[in-house]
């Protein structure tokens, strides 16, 4: 059972860091599109972060979340282990960034928000050094 439980969270930790790489993205074309006053192109960007974030991004955040504590719940060793809790506070500060896109999806729909499209393309890196710092610690469990 544990590798099945494993495996799917897996899956689901791929297919939720695909949408925290990829909304930001958008939301770095949609601010490019709004400073250019392309209306129709901004009207796209909206539906498409709304489904992104709706239809896979919280979705696979919750299977990855859920599926990650039955995994702690088989082996409840690991909640001593410093590397797990190094890597709880990572999945805790992307919890948090997965909610700030969501105040920034709300923002952009709302043609209120006033970050640049430069703003974007630094916010979009975020989520790579948390999975660097995941991988890193999952699998090489430095201390």
């Amino acid at each position: 059972m544990y590798l099945w439980i494993k495996a799917f969270h897996l899956m689901a930790v791929v297919a939720w860091f695909a949408a925290l790489f990829y909304l930001p993205r958008l939301f770095v074309y949609h601010a490019m599109a709004r400073d250019k006053g392309e209306y129709t192109s901004m009207d796209t960007f909206k539906v498409m972060e709304r489904k992104l974030y709706r239809g896979i991004m919280t979705p696979s955040m919750v299977v990855s979340l859920l599926l990650g504590i039955a995994l702690l719940w088989l082996n409840p060793a690991w909640l001593h282990m410093g590397w797990l809790h190094a890597k709880l506070f990572a999945v805790l500060l992307l919890i948090a960034y997965h909610h700030v896109c969501l105040i920034y999806m709300k923002q952009l729909a709302e043609d209120r928000c006033q970050r640049s499209h430069k703003f974007f393309r630094i916010f979009n890196e975020l989520p790579v050094l948390m999975l660097v710092a995941i991988v890193i610690l999952v699998v090489v469990k430095p201390f």
